[in-house]
């Protein structure tokens, strides 16, 4: 047999399309060619392959080699092509035999000595591969490391391996590998707890509401008062991830590597300094990786001193925290990444921190503080569900004794207006569509009297309105109601005041 065919994947943005790997021997000079858009990791694998095959005691022929990576237009990336080739080789050949390898999806790393090397983007992969319709019966034969990672996706078979001669005594029934038992449990984890912030009432009650109905969130106050705390500490009232979400969330940190299973269903918080780029925010590359907006999927992004940020940094976020998409495009390849990301963020309400402060600190001119919050663009505060003050403690809130809620006190009634979101609509409030939102969130008559006067007072857009009564409906959720009243169309609107 001249002529082996396997199957693996790429990677191209959270697809994981499947490619073909074709590997023909031909009589002629002695010849290795790898065609099909190989980048240089995989041109480079033809080294490996030779040196691993020939250390795993097989030979490898002298001969006319040609490996075909197919679809031809899809560009070829990482050396997770170096194990489906060599064992195109060894099968093309005769030396390990051909007519299992339609059984299965095969990807690995391969070092000269023949052992396997951990691959990028393994969970997405078999993610991929179990979505397929028509794959489902293949396994995946992965190395040993990145085996752990692929067995998150449920009805995926996997076979970790830990070096090709282990691969090819598999597949001659000589020694045979078992598959891959998921390990992952879930687990309780160790987040900062609400009880450890003092006073703030007022913000720990803006922070549960946007918990409860997936709100962003942006906290104004001088510096020292807990902004960053109460930020590092909201994952904390966060409902429980559901599975999907899981898989999705683990699926994108796979891509960058960075995946670890002791982590499962633990939401991301991703904490960006402001010196950050707009690529670092929204991915990109000439081969496009995630950035923040998309590591922080299902979890929290935290964007302490947002004015100090770039102008043009800031405005990439303005499409995801509508979309929860985002779309990079290249000259050569486009790639699209989930980036339905929760947004809190913080800032100081001038350029010294003290405008309004108990102590009267401040020296701000007006036009400095309208400079200062000028750097936020108004289109962006719009898509911020919530501006909440965050004001300086005094002295006998500081250093007197407090008894506050715990985390966990919190996340109970948020996870009960989750419930009831998901029983009535299917989704968080802060997902609702228009049509959603006219048949969910219509207040009574008092309360639509209310933000009439509300629109025309303080200016509000189309946008704001609907934020407002999807607020609205989160905060008649906390309190159990099923119709929207006054009082919680009252509160909604003055989390909307810009004043800050």
């Amino acid at each position: 047999m001249n002529l082996a065919v396997l199957y693996s994947r790429a990677l191209s943005g959270m697809d994981a399309p499947e490619v073909v790997v074709e590997v023909h021997l031909a009589n002629g000079l002695p010849a290795f060619n790898i065609v099909g858009l190989p980048e240089a990791e995989v041109k480079e694998s033809k080294d490996r392959v030779r040196a691993a095959i020939q250390t795993a005691q097989f030979d490898f022929p002298a001969r006319r080699i040609t490996v075909n990576l197919a679809p031809a237009d899809l560009p070829k990336e990482s050396g997770r092509y170096d194990l489906p080739i060599a064992l195109g080789i060894l099968a093309a050949s005769g030396q390990v035999p051909a007519d299992k390898l339609n059984q299965y999806e095969i990807a690995g790393e391969l070092a000269l000595t023949g052992e396997l090397r951990p691959i990028r983007g393994a969970l997405a992969m078999t993610y991929q591969m179990v979505n397929k319709v028509g794959n489902q019966q293949r396994a995946f034969i992965l190395p040993i490391q990145s085996a752990e990672e692929a067995s998150l996706v449920k009805d995926a078979t996997i076979y970790p391996a830990n070096s090709l001669l282990a691969v090819c005594a598999h597949l001659t029934g000589h020694t045979e590998i078992s598959s891959y038992q998921n390990s992952a449990i879930e687990q309780s984890f160790d987040y900062p707890d609400f009880n450890e912030v003092k006073g703030q009432s007022q913000a720990k009650r803006a922070l549960e509401i946007a918990a409860a109905g997936g709100h962003s969130v942006l906290m104004s106050g001088p510096p020292g008062t807990g902004k960053s705390m109460l930020a590092s500490r909201f994952v904390s009232i966060l409902p429980q991830m559901t599975e999907k979400e899981a898989l999705e969330s683990a699926a994108i940190q796979s891509l960058n590597g960075s995946y670890k299973v002791a982590n499962w269903k633990r939401r991301n918080f991703r904490a960006p300094h402001h010196t950050a780029s707009g690529v670092a925010l929204v991915g990109g590359g000439s081969v496009p990786r995630p950035g923040e907006i998309s590591l922080a999927h299902h979890g929290v992004l935290f964007l302490d001193e947002l004015p100090e940020f770039d102008r043009k940094v800031l405005e990439v976020l303005r499409e995801p925290l509508e979309s929860g998409r985002i779309t990079i495009s290249r000259a050569a390849r486009q790639a699209d990444f989930p980036a339905q990301f929760q947004l809190i963020s913080a800032m100081n309400p001038c350029p010294c921190g003290y405008l309004g402060h108990f102590n009267n600190k401040c020296r701000c001119t007006p036009d400095n503080i309208a400079r200062y919050k000028g750097k936020i663009s108004g289109p962006l505060l719009d898509r911020i569900d919530m501006t909440i003050q965050v004001p300086a403690l005094k002295e006998e809130e500081l250093t007197g004794a407090s008894v506050s809620e715990s985390s966990a006190d919190i996340r109970a009634r948020v996870e009960k207006a989750r419930a009831a979101q998901m029983a009535r609509q299917g989704k968080a409030n802060f997902a609702l569509g228009t049509q959603e939102i006219e048949t969910f969130c219509q207040p009574d008559e008092a309360g639509l009297a209310l933000l009439k006067t509300a629109i025309a007072r303080l200016n509000l857009s189309a946008r704001a309105y609907h934020r407002i009564l999807k607020l609205a409906r989160t905060i008649a959720d906390l309190a159990g109601e099923s119709d929207i009243q006054s009082t919680h169309i009252a509160e909604a609107i003055q989390y909307r005041r810009s004043d800050s």
